[in-house]
């Protein structure tokens, strides 16, 4: 997650609990290519990441968002014309838990609002993917970069369920 977990996370502390991004109990992430394929590098990440932390209970639901985020940051996200510089790869997928909660967000270049398509044709090839999020995820949000990464961060928060003790920062 490198320097920026901190700055990356300040936009889910509006309305929720305190979370300390030193508290975090697993994080992971991965550079996608700019490439349609990439949607589903993310999900086989996605299925790896959640077996490994004991949550493959809850991969259908954080899958069907993180193919929406991934799929909107190489859709929307990436300049038309394809250039994103040599620096870092154009999308990043970031996935973090705490004992009662796991984040997932992507980072791609642009600096534009997604933007989220009121649409009552639920049999359009497209234009429902942040509603998606919005119905699968208990709640998500978007806040541009600042400093060295520009860009912005689209992320989804899902709750987890209590299970016992809880760590320091949270």
């Amino acid at each position: 997650m490198g320097t920026n977990g901190s700055t990356m996370l300040e936009p889910l502390r509006q309305g929720l609990p305190p979370l300390d991004p030193a508290a975090v109990s697993d994080a992971a992430s991965c550079a996608l290519p700019a490439r349609y394929e990439a949607v589903g590098e993310a999900r086989r990440f996605t299925r790896r990441t959640l077996d490994q932390w004991d949550m493959g209970e809850r991969f259908d639901d954080v899958c069907l968002v993180v193919s929406e985020l991934v799929t909107n940051a190489l859709r929307h996200g990436l300049p038309a014309s394809g250039a994103c510089g040599d620096r870092e790869p154009p999308v990043r997928l970031h996935l973090m838990r705490w004992t009662e909660r796991l984040v997932c967000a992507v980072r791609d270049p642009s600096h534009d609002s997604p933007v989220a398509r009121e649409t009552d044709d639920f049999s359009a090839e497209s234009g429902r993917g942040l509603f998606l999020v919005d119905s699968f995820s208990d709640s998500w949000g978007w806040h541009p970069l600042a400093g060295a990464l520009s860009g912005k961060v689209v992320w989804a928060l899902f709750r987890l369920p209590h299970t016992g003790a809880r760590p320091h920062g949270e």
